[in-house]
């Protein structure tokens, strides 16, 4: 069993023989078993690259090939991307969400742009230096665009690799990461880096998933976690997700035929997008308290408005976090002075991007 980084090179010679059968395996696996289908596969363009890696952090195959399409489609350069208003970036990303990514994504393409002359980097130490690129996306970029020798280590990655050399080491550790990227990288074959990169994730996608279908894994012999069955056992984690409940009471205020909204700031959740008045406690409020709320803060008494609709609900669970909506539509009889609130026609409504569960209020209430 490998423990620590050092233990790679003391159990080198037990090892060596299962390293290379592994490379040799998976590598014709890709060839002949190999049928994950994605639109980015194969492809050589950074730009495109980029795009594909950026929107599956955090997020399933299947639901970033339609939003990788759309983003294609509308910016088929970086240069398309860095000139495009925020805003649109914004919209085409809803739904996607962590929207510090879409963030990212702006200021890396204007960067690239205004200071690369349009080209992207082709080396894994500048690609690096990108904002919003940490190592495992240097390394998909570096060696699926240019074959550069830097393994990838995703969650993919990490599960197959505790498997077949049964690594008990938290993954999450320091020490974890270490050594799980020694050994990715004493893995790689250097000249095959585009090709084996691909190859592991895939496998890991497809075969050695987080509930494995070890009956048809090529490796299966040799793979040290199910001659042990241990294969629901790794990979090691050692810190359980704390996941923070939050009461979210939003108040729409219409007047007439517009709405007020907001963009969100700072460094909270969905930076950048769109939101009506929000009422934020440490509970469920009943409606009483609510309104009671809104007079307090923005003098928005009973006798100026009409309820269109009251308490609906709705809930959003986050990665670290589980939202818990109401929401409140209010007619108002004038339209007041909203600081920091700007009055949006209904009919522009669907251009502004919201979070998810605020898209289809919106959509279903006011669109």
């Amino acid at each position: 069993m490998i423990r620590a980084e050092k233990e790679l090179d003391k159990e080198q010679p037990a090892n060596a023989a299962t390293q290379k059968n592994f490379v040799k395996g998976l590598l014709r696996w890709n060839e002949t078993g190999n049928q994950r289908p994605m639109p980015w596969k194969g492809e050589k363009n950074p730009y495109k690259i980029w795009l594909s890696e950026i929107m599956l952090q955090q997020t399933r195959v299947e639901q970033g090939v339609h939003y990788y399409q759309r983003f294609v489609d509308a910016f088929p350069t970086v240069q398309h991307l860095a000139h495009a208003p925020e805003q649109q970036v914004f919209k085409l990303w809803e739904g996607l969400g962590y929207y510090s990514r879409c963030k990212n994504l702006i200021a890396t393409a204007q960067y690239i742009t205004q200071n690369l002359n349009g080209v992207f980097p082709n080396t894994y130490e500048a690609l690096l230096n990108l904002r919003g690129i940490g190592p495992y996306t240097a390394a998909a970029i570096g060696s699926f665009a240019y074959n550069l020798p830097y393994a990838v280590l995703d969650g993919n990655v990490f599960r197959v690799l505790s498997r077949i050399f049964d690594i008990e080491t938290p993954i999450d550790t320091t020490e974890g990461k270490k050594l799980f990227a020694a050994l990715a990288q004493q893995l790689l074959p250097k000249h095959k880096a585009c090709t084996y990169n691909q190859a592991i994730m895939d496998f890991g996608a497809t075969v050695c998933k987080p509930v494995p279908e070890c009956a048809h894994c090529f490796f299966n012999q040799q793979c040290a976690a199910y001659l042990h069955n241990k294969q629901l056992l790794l990979p090691v984690k050692s810190k359980q997700l704390q996941v923070k409940e939050r009461w979210f009471h939003y108040v729409v205020l219409q007047c007439q035929n517009e709405v007020a909204l907001h963009q969100r700031t700072g460094r909270d959740i969905w930076p950048n997008l769109y939101e009506p008045l929000l009422i934020e406690a440490p509970e469920a409020l009943p409606k009483q308290i609510v309104l009671l709320e809104l007079e307090k803060a923005y003098g928005i008494t009973p006798n100026g408005y009409a309820v269109i609709s009251a308490a609906a609900h709705a809930t959003q669970r986050l990665t670290h976090q589980y939202i818990h909506f109401s929401f409140f539509h209010l007619s108002l009889k004038e339209k007041m002075d909203m600081p920091g609130f700007d009055w949006v026609a209904v009919k522009e409504i669907a251009q502004y991007p919201f979070p998810k569960t605020l898209q289809e209020f919106m959509s279903k209430n006011l669109l």
